[in-house]
Formats: structure tokens, sequence, C-alpha cells
């Protein structure tokens, strides 16, 4: 019987993608890691590559057909004196988790990968979570025990803080597996407590963006569907505002001592093509600042607090259709120069699509730079599970006391946005002290 391939969760915050196209058609013989179709998630567009050899027998989802959940067939793949006309196999879910509950096998060949990374505490914006009693309502499966369901370890967290049942739920993963996405499943009345980890993104008593009551207006306008991205930044957002208490701290910063440097570093860096910007020197500064302060360069994991002995600074690009944070990995260790040759292929990438999961998820902590478009000071939203973001406003000439003498200076306005669960206003305010004497004495950024 041929083999269902099934839509891969190709980041930790994909639930749905666009089968964007196929490079394979009906009958095509194929081999293991073979590109079989590309694949649009909520970050960019990724190749879905073949686990198996055999022939595709059939192709159930159209390309260009959106809003495919993680876990669906999407093709049929048969083997060597398969029929690949034969019915499929039950869908994802249902004969594979009565199976995967009586602990017998399953046909299913092309297993996908889980949908958490490896680097679970720096990809995952889900920390873990105090425990909290099961609902008492009872359950089918509940005397083959809790631990007989196949879970992963992100599912069984959430479903515990959130009171659902795993046994009332059908996994969409491997050999039946529960997924985060299976979470979204579970019936309403199954949430018994409250948690405040347990919205992912539909926060307790808080309608989310899809269940938003329908929109009215007489005002002539139209109406643009979401896109992958989009539906993830927006949950991302509120996730993050509803559920970590942010501080803000800002300064001002002079800036004529950087912007000599910068002219003189690029001058001698001509001939080797390359070109420091300002945001290149800032991302140095704010990674040696979270190394002079380890306090900020923590995240917030329930009951323990994750403290990281190395600086990756993401950094926020605009793209079409959204927003993506890209990662100078160890930026505390490299060069300026090697920065900025990083981050002109990163930005390029990304607005291309191209970035792989790992060169976006995770980091340490934040930089999100909008002085280009002339905005003099705001806040940015922290992006979880990282523990803060420097938010950096524009440059301008503006009155500036100067050696006890009222001169003009260039001067920018910096603000952090701090978890004030995991960093203490104190530690914050040493942070901003440290960034402001690494950009105003620059020298200290090229020692």
């Amino acid at each position: 019987m041929p083999t269902e391939l099934k839509m891969p969760a190709l980041s930790p915050t994909m639930e749905e993608g666009t089968l964007a196209k196929w490079l394979v058609k009906e009958g095509d013989a194929v081999k293991s890691g073979d590109i079989l179709a590309e694949i649009e998630t909520d970050k960019a567009t990724m190749e879905f590559e073949a686990v198996d050899e055999g022939t595709i027998a059939k192709i159930l989802v159209p390309e260009g057909s959106d809003g495919v959940k993680v876990g669906a067939p999407i093709a049929l793949l048969a083997g060597e004196g398969e029929d690949g006309t034969a019915a499929p196999s039950p869908p994802a879910g249902e004969g594979d988790s009565a199976k995967a509950e009586r602990g017998e096998g399953t046909a299913l060949k092309a297993p996908q990968p889980d949908p958490i990374p490896a680097k679970s505490l720096t990809a995952e914006p889900s920390p873990p979570l105090p425990a909290q009693a099961a609902p008492e309502s009872p359950s089918p499966a509940r005397g083959e025990g809790q631990d007989r369901i196949k879970a992963s370890p992100l599912a069984r967290k959430l479903a515990q803080a959130q009171g659902i049942d795993l046994a009332s739920l059908k996994g969409s993963g491997p050999s039946g597996r529960i997924v985060r996405a299976d979470l979204g499943t579970a019936p309403a009345a199954a949430a018994t407590s409250p948690s405040p980890f347990a919205g992912e993104g539909r926060g307790e008593g808080v309608p989310s963006s899809s269940k938003s009551a329908p929109f009215e207006t007489a005002i002539p306008h139209e109406t643009v569907k979401l896109s992958n991205m989009r539906k993830t930044i927006a949950r991302r957002l509120t996730e993050s505002k509803q559920q970590i208490p942010h501080i803000y701290l800002t300064v001002d910063i002079r800036l004529d001592a950087l912007l000599k440097l910068r002219g003189d570093l690029n001058a001698g860096l001509a001939s080797r093509g390359v070109k420091l910007s300002v945001n290149d020197m800032l991302i140095k500064a704010l990674a040696l600042s979270l190394i002079d302060v380890p306090e900020c360069n923590v995240s917030f994991a329930g009951d323990t607090l994750i403290k990281y002995s190395r600086a990756d600074i993401s950094v926020a690009v605009s793209i079409p259709g959204g927003l993506i944070t890209p990662i100078v990995v160890g930026a505390d260790g490299k060069a300026i120069s090697a920065i900025s040759k990083e981050m002109h292929d990163l930005a390029a990438r990304a607005k291309d699509g191209k970035l792989a999961p790992e060169e976006y998820q995770g980091g340490t902590a934040s930089l999100s730079n909008m002085g280009m478009y002339g905005i003099k000071q705001f806040e940015a939203v922290i992006n979880p599970p990282q523990g803060m973001i420097m938010a950096i406003g524009a440059g301008e000439k503006r009155p500036y006391v100067v050696e006890d003498a009222l001169a003009v200076a260039t001067v920018m306005s910096a603000t952090g946005s701090f978890d004030h669960r995991a960093v203490d206003g104190a530690d914050g305010a040493r942070l901003m002290k440290a960034f402001k004497a690494l950009v105003e004495s620059p020298l200290g950024l090229v020692a």
C-alpha cells in the first residue's frame, strides 16, 4: 500500500503552510534526498526532501494550496511492486494514533521532523511549565496510562499547563505522535485552569486573531488575506505582550566618536570591499554589553533561568510581508568587519526567503533599528524566549552638554525592553550604561 507523504513541520512555530510548488509529477521515480516540493512556512520558502525511494503515485494537494495543516497527507509514494491506485492509509491522527495506543507498528515510511528543535531553549518560545492538575473527567485511554500516549515533550508540557487531556487528542505526527499543532484541536472545555503560559497565542479570555468577530464597515476598503508570516507575527507579539512583563529603560547616547571611527575604518577597509554601517557597530556593542552584564543575557524558563555564555544577536530585518530576525551567532567574538559581511549576506537571503531555520530561530537578545526612518525613540516588543531587545532611534543634532559646556552633538536614543521576570531594573540599567559607554568610547569595539 502506498505511503502517505505528509506536510512537514519545517519550523517550531509552523502549524500550517503553503505548498508553493511541486518539483515532481505523478509517475516520477524518486530516491532519498530528492527535492519534492517547495513549501512556504511562516518565515521562508523551504525545500521538502524525500526520505525514501519509490514512485509518486498520486499528488493529493495541488501546488499553490495554502493553509495546509502540518501532518496532512500531500502525496502518495508507492514502493517497488506496490499498487499506486490502492486506497491510502487512514488519515493522520486516526489509524496511526489508534495503533500507537495499542502498541502496534505503522506502515508510515517517511517520518517527518518533530517541530521541536534540539536547541529548544533558544529556538522555541515555550519554557518549562509548572505542573497542574489533570482534568478529572474520565477518558477511554486513561486506563492504559498517560505515559503510553505518544506525544512530543513540548506537547506534554503545553497540555499539562492548559489542562488538556492528551488521551482526547489524535496525533498528526509520525506514528500518531501528538505534536504542538494538535493541541489547537482540543475541545475548549478541556482547558480547566488558566496558566500564564497557556495561551500559545490564544490568551485566557482574549480572542485570538483567528477567532475574531467578523469585521464590517461602510468605509470603502479591500480585504487582504493574512500570509503565514503575518499570522505568526500577530500570534507571537500577542503572546509576548500578554505573558511577559516588559520594563523599558532609555538612554541618550552621543554618536560623534563612533561616526568618526566608522569613517576611519571604512577608509581602511575600502580596498577589501567592506563598508561598515552604524548598525554593524551597534550589534557588536550590544553583544559586548551582554557579556559584561551577563544578568541580562538570559531567558526565563518557568522555575529556572537560562544564562547564556555567548551573545547571539537577532537583528530585525524588514522583508516583503513582515519581519524576520536573522542571527549573528557569537557576535561578541567577531570583528565588526565580519559582522558587516554576515549581516549583508543574511539580510539579502532573508528578503529572498532563503534563510535556513537555524539562521533565524534562537538568539539570546535582539536589536531593532528604526533610525533610518527618522524615528526618534520607540519601545520594541521582546522576542521570546529572549530576555531583552534593544530599540535604536535616529541620530540627530541636538543641544548637548559636553565637558560642562553646552554644545551641538549627534545624539541618538536607545531603549532596552527587558523581561522583568528574569531581569531586575538595576541590571537592565547596568546593561544600558555599558552599551552607552561602548558607543561613546568605540575603541572598545575593536580592541
